[in-house]
């Protein structure tokens, strides 16, 4: 399993106060493969009081658990640095 291939996974989840997939929005900051199939994946949300983060945070989860190869996703909401729009990827 490639950082890659989680990312493409992850465009499939959609904020839903923006309507556009969280990886294209510069939510997910980083994802780290590990040995064994753990993956870490640190991400943030567009405001820290986000009424979306638990349910992005558990989207993420199960997003990431389904996936082959990955026998552990943990998921880590952080605010550092905060998001702004710059950080989006526009396509």
């Amino acid at each position: 399993m490639e950082e890659a291939d989680i990312r493409d996974a992850l465009r499939v989840i959609i904020d839903p106060e923006i309507g556009r997939n969280i990886v294209d929005l510069g939510l997910v900051y980083d994802i780290a493969v590990e040995r064994g199939g753990v993956v870490r994946v640190s991400m943030t949300t567009t405001t820290r009081l986000c009424p979306a983060s638990d349910f992005l945070r558990e989207a993420v989860e199960v997003c990431v658990a389904s996936l082959p190869g990955v026998t552990q996703a943990e998921v880590r909401l952080t605010y550092e640095p905060p998001w702004t729009p710059d950080r989006m990827y526009l396509t």
